[in-house]
């Protein structure tokens, strides 16, 4: 389980592009987005450098991100 601090996300458009991101690396990924604390918590086996350049690279900045 990995948790991401995740900027610029206001809206479920946001919660849908980061899950998107997210699921382009890792099909299986779960997704969870809390908009209020701007944390994002994925289950996935792939790497995470990989996830967090996929939400990084879809507009969203991650500010910090550990494996929890």
């Amino acid at each position: 389980m990995y948790e991401l601090q995740v900027e610029k996300m206001s809206c479920n458009h946001c919660v849908g592009a980061v899950t998107k991101s997210v699921q382009a690396v890792d099909a299986q990924a779960q997704v969870e987005v809390s908009l209020a604390q701007r944390k994002v918590r994925v289950q996935s086996s792939a790497e995470l450098a990989k996830i967090a350049a996929a939400i990084s690279d879809a507009g969203y900045p991650v500010v910090s991100s550990a494996a929890v």
